[in-house]
């Protein structure tokens, strides 16, 4: 894209004007083996020309016969402009907390990048304890440098706190692309190692405990890029009918709850995973009957501007902003309208579980599959091919008020159950699991027995292909060993050998 900004617009701090510097300049300030701490989070908010052209140098070193890698951390999943170039070059050697990227996810899986996947709530304290040694230099992406030196976040602020205040150097990305006027949607807060926390005072989604900005002393800052580059989101798609028929379970049993007296008639704050289920959840309460709607959730998608936009999403706090090239410039014009409805935070808050488990939010979130008794594989196709992470779907899991995990009852056209007798990696055990939802139903498995939640998800949320397999997998098993979590452990797996020999479960 042709760069259309008018240098030093956006850097108002005079004292900063001199570390003004190209992308090439800046990747020749990071050493090999250095342990990078870069913004992103799903898709949104990476810098954009810094990771590429440190590819171009560490391509040119391995040319020459040079070792150069460097340890990746950032918040969450970024773009190929982050992740896929330096995967490409092999220039990573080691990746948290989460990835979505092909190349590099192709990487981990042949064993050229190590990558911890760990729970997104989790990262601040174990880089703060030091589990990753020292973080030599945060390369972040901003939308401007007020008069005083502090930085305007930009569309998501995952761990950039963190990174600027545990990293030696920061590099900046000042990004045009995005409005000024995302200026005050932030709220800039962290927590400090035991045994000097305090409670965190968030007792409503709109709930503000921080700064709307970043601060960084400017003796730490080295250098600084100008960018006019939007974030690599894809258009969504409409919903297909699968993604609409689990909505329409969810929507249909969170209906009867409030008819029950369980939840309030604007339910809970909502919390949703990225993908087609969880914005046709969103189309769905748009049109449905539920007004003055709140989220405290991680993403705000398309679907949740569409939402807020109708008047039932009145509240949502995030960590970022995944939207289309539409829906950004819906964003950048109505940004006034947003600004008052929208709070971005550190990921350490927006998934933190003392918040959650005081709002009691509603997670819905996707898998890969489950087992009959409520495990869920979030991470692993075939028990050791890595997908993307875990991400924040266990912070939110285990401290909900209700818990929803759902994907279609099949894949690879029908040659794959999502419901298997054992799951083939474990990421949520069935004690965070309360609701399991495919295409075909859902299985409310709140207070209920082992035994009885596998009667519950098999009935419900298997498809007919595989229904009577498991029927006939669990019958046997009841009939010989141990009746608390009944399993005939020489077959429980076998459906995923049977798939890896055969390309079927059937």
């Amino acid at each position: 894209m042709a760069d259309n900004f008018q240098s030093l617009s956006r850097i108002k701090c005079k004292e900063l004007h001199s570390k003004l510097m190209t992308p090439e300049a800046a990747a020749a300030l990071i050493p090999p083996g250095a342990t990078l701490g870069m913004s992103g989070f799903t898709g949104s908010g990476y810098p954009k020309r810094i990771p590429g052209a440190l590819a171009e140098r560490i391509r040119a070193a391995h040319a020459k016969g040079e070792a150069f890698k460097i340890k990746l951390l950032t918040g969450a999943s970024t773009a190929p402009e982050l992740d896929g170039v330096l995967a490409e070059v092999d220039g990573i050697e080691l990746r948290m907390p989460f990835q979505g990227d092909p190349v590099c996810r192709k990487k981990i899986n042949a064993g050229d990048i190590n990558y911890i996947d760990i729970h997104l709530s989790h990262v601040t304290q174990q880089v703060q304890a030091g589990y990753y040694g020292k973080l030599d230099i945060a390369v972040i992406e901003v939308v401007g440098i007020r008069e005083d030196g502090s930085l305007i976040p930009s569309a998501s602020v995952g761990n950039n706190k963190t990174w600027i205040e545990q990293a030696d150097k920061v590099l900046i990305e000042v990004n045009y692309a995005l409005s000024e006027k995302l200026e005050g949607m932030h709220d800039i807060a962290g927590t400090p190692l035991p045994p000097h926390r305090e409670p965190i005072l968030i007792h409503k989604t709109d709930d503000r405990i921080g700064d709307p900005y970043y601060h960084c002393p400017a003796d730490k800052i080295i250098g600084i890029v100008e960018t006019n580059d939007r974030d690599r989101v894809n258009s969504f798609s409409e919903p297909d009918e699968v993604a609409k028929k689990i909505a329409s379970h969810i929507l249909n049993f969170l209906k009867k709850e409030v008819e029950k007296g369980i939840l309030p008639p604007n339910l809970l704050p909502l919390q949703s995973g990225v993908g087609d289920v969880s914005n046709a959840v969103i189309s769905g309460l748009e049109h449905g009957e539920f007004e003055n709607l709140t989220a405290y959730t991680e993403v705000i998608q398309d679907g949740m501007l569409g939402l807020i936009k109708s008047g039932k999403l009145t509240k949502v706090s995030a960590t970022a902003l995944s939207l289309s090239p539409e829906a950004v410039d819906d964003l950048n014009e109505n940004i006034d309208f947003y600004r008052e409805r929208i709070i971005l935070r550190p990921q350490e808050i927006s998934n933190h579980p003392e918040v959650i488990r005081r709002l009691g939010t509603i997670a819905i979130n996707g898998m890969l599959e489950a087992d009959i008794y409520g495990n869920v594989n979030s991470t692993h196709v075939m028990g050791s091919s890595m997908m993307n992470g875990i991400g924040g779907s266990g912070d939110f899991a285990r401290n909900s008020f209700l818990s929803f995990f759902v994907r279609p009852s099949v894949a690879k056209d029908g040659d794959i159950s999502g419901i298997v007798p054992m799951v083939s990696h474990v990421d949520q055990t069935e004690h965070d699991v309360q609701i399991i939802v495919t295409e075909q139903g859902l299985a409310d498995l709140r207070g209920l027995a082992p035994r009885q939640r596998a009667k519950a998800i098999i009935e419900n949320c298997a498809h007919p292909d595989y229904k009577e397999k498991l029927w006939d997998y669990f019958n046997r098993a009841q009939e010989s060993g141990a009746q608390h979590t009944p399993h005939i452990l020489s077959e429980a797996l076998s459906w995923h050998d049977k798939y890896l020999k055969t390309g079927s479960m059937k």
